[in-house]
């Protein structure tokens, strides 16, 4: 089986310390996919050994077998027989005796909600055939997932889907970036600790406001966009303040995040996500940054064709009469937040292209993904555009790719970029923002899925960029 495939499987039980012990190099399952074997090289004595998986009594795959301290040959060999030890058995399921005690474990698509009463993306989710990649993918990881508040799957479906997808999101790609995940408290969502330092993170969106005038209806099923020009207003006034709204509202809880005993003396993350109106997410980044840090940059080439940005502060945003100051990281409070953690992908149609990557979904089915990503190149003033099919063996994708952390140039408890290898950071320094950002760096990208009746059609391609080019396009 291909590594995307078998990390739809295992990497929600996989423990971070794993990778430091291990490299795993081949993926194997039967015909099934009841049992899921990896071949594991060890970093230290440079041999190999194997580590078996059988669903248990919740259908979480757990170590059922393994043994080390072999050739590559020998190791897969050794592999191989206790793959016909165990189909020869018949068992299908593999309890370990913690599965009546262990909260672990939700349905998020069981309803006997009327349609009316769901939420119109969870409809959507569990009636279009092209959306089964997310839906397998989400009931895998679900397995594992621990409702804390006891609400989850009721929100999911109803009132608070954005924010719920968000927090599935989130727990992905902390997952992925290799470290512990825990969800004992109910406040904040996550705490997460790589061995030697913790770090908090509470989930918030951007939502819609009953006072923004509605976008035009969707025409010929497709979502209406902005036009650059609305996105260059916007992007000044109202989504500014639609983040410093969703932001400033955790700064003044009643009770504090940073006072809870569980929290004190370690760095907080606030985690936000924009869905304040169709598409949003695709486009208000730039309105976050500016925010946070209080300050916009102009840029202009010089004589020798050299690129030459100018940092401008800004002191306040202003939407229809209502005013806030810029500048977040500098209000009184926000010393206790150590970093904003934000991404444009935290939606279904991520869901959708990882589960395709690893092979879920029909045969017939196919997703387009364009977008634009960072322009490594220092006199660059655009990013780069890109397009591709979300295929296996042709693309790969991260649940991290595009994350961006900006850190709080003021944070009582810094956070150590090393904790959170891999995604983009963003730092205020001398007056203007200074960013890491990783190869392969999203701003932001659309989703096209598509039922063809012939798979090799070669007109999809031609109708996706057809579409793309009258930003038609779905996320």
């Amino acid at each position: 089986m291909t590594a995307e495939r078998y990390n739809a499987f295992v990497a929600w039980t996989r423990s971070p310390i794993a990778e430091t012990i291990g490299i795993e190099t081949e993926f194997f399952s039967d015909r099934t996919e009841s049992l899921i074997g990896v071949l594991i090289k060890d970093r230290c004595d440079r041999d190999f050994g194997f580590v078996m998986l059988g669903r248990d009594a919740k259908g979480r795959f757990r170590c059922i077998d393994v043994n080390f301290s072999m050739t590559r040959t020998n190791a897969r060999h050794a592999l191989f027989a206790s793959f016909r030890r165990l189909i020869a058995s018949g068992e299908k399921e593999f309890p370990q005796g913690d599965e009546k005690t262990d909260k672990a474990g939700v349905d998020l698509f069981n309803t006997k909600l009327p349609v009316d009463q769901q939420h119109r993306a969870f409809h959507m989710l569990c009636s279009h055939a092209h959306w089964v990649p997310a839906r397998a993918i989400m009931s895998e990881m679900m397995r594992h997932y621990v409702d804390v508040d006891g609400n989850f799957v009721e929100q999911f479906q109803t009132t608070a889907f954005d924010s719920r997808i968000w927090e599935l999101y989130l727990y992905a790609a902390l997952l992925e970036l290799g470290l512990f995940v825990n969800k004992e408290h109910e406040a904040p969502d996550f705490e997460v600790h790589d061995g030697r330092s913790k770090v908090f993170i509470e989930a918030v969106i951007v939502g819609p406001s009953p006072n923004d005038p509605p976008l035009d209806p969707p025409k010929n099923g497709m979502p209406r966009m902005r036009t650059p020009e609305e996105i260059k207003e916007l992007l000044k006034t109202r989504a500014p303040i639609r983040f410093g709204s969703a932001l400033y509202s955790k700064l003044n809880r009643k009770t504090k995040y940073w006072d809870l005993e569980h929290v004190k003396g370690h760095p907080l993350v606030f985690a936000v996500a924009d869905f304040h109106e169709d598409q949003s997410m695709t486009w208000t980044s730039p309105a976050l940054l500016e925010y946070l840090y209080g300050v916009t940059h102009e840029f202009i080439f010089d004589e020798a064709g050299q690129l030459v940005i100018t940092p401008l502060k800004i002191e306040t945003h202003e939407y229809r009469g209502k005013v806030i100051p810029s500048g977040y990281f500098m209000q009184p409070g926000a010393e206790n937040v150590s970093a904003v953690l934000f991404s444009s992908s935290g939606t279904i149609s991520k869901f959708n292209r990882m589960g395709r990557l690893a092979g879920f979904g029909a045969p017939n089915q196919r997703i387009f993904r364009a977008g634009v990503k960072h322009l490594h190149n220092q006199n660059a003033a655009i990013p780069e555009p890109f397009f591709h099919e979300v295929k296996q063996g042709t693309v790969t994708e991260t649940w991290a790719e595009g994350l961006s952390m900006f850190h709080n140039p003021n944070a009582t408890h810094p956070i150590d970029p090393d904790m959170f290898p891999g995604i983009a950071h963003h730092w205020f320094e001398g007056g203007q923002i200074k960013s890491w950002l990783p190869e392969f760096h999203v701003y932001n990208s659309f989703t096209w899925n598509m039922m063809i009746t012939d798979k090799d059609d070669p007109d999809a391609e031609v109708a996706f960029r057809d579409a793309a080019t009258k930003d038609e396009l779905q996320e």
